[in-house]
């Protein structure tokens, strides 16, 4: 139910970092982590917005307070911290991971295209 929590902090210091680094990103020596900032951004954000969808429709959120249906049981904070813990980070960490060796493989297909 608070999955998404996670990716979603981590969406907002990545387009904090990207507007804050604009300059670097968009330089030609620029790392290939860096050029590919706004793709993970832009995965984030989407698999985010995913997730609080599916959540809202699964009525596992709500919009009136305490959002989180958890919240409304006893020792429900636990609960929603434990799933930030085991189930948000854990995806969070993956979804970066899988766009790294993303980034890094298309700037190597790059690389090889160009030498030909």
């Amino acid at each position: 139910m608070s999955c998404f929590v996670v990716p979603l902090l981590e969406a907002a210091a990545v387009s904090a970092y990207r507007k804050i680094n604009s300059k670097k990103i968009a330089s030609a020596e620029a790392s290939p982590l860096n050029r590919h900032v706004p793709d993970l951004e832009k995965m984030l954000w989407g698999g985010s917005l995913m997730l609080v969808v599916d959540h809202v429709i699964n009525g596992e959120l709500t919009w009136a307070f305490p959002f989180f249906t958890a919240l409304g049981q006893e020792g429900g904070l636990l609960t929603v911290l434990r799933e930030m813990l085991t189930v948000g980070l854990p995806m969070a960490i993956a979804l970066t991971g899988v766009w790294a060796v993303w980034a890094i493989r298309k700037e190597r297909r790059q690389v090889a295209v160009s030498k030909q």
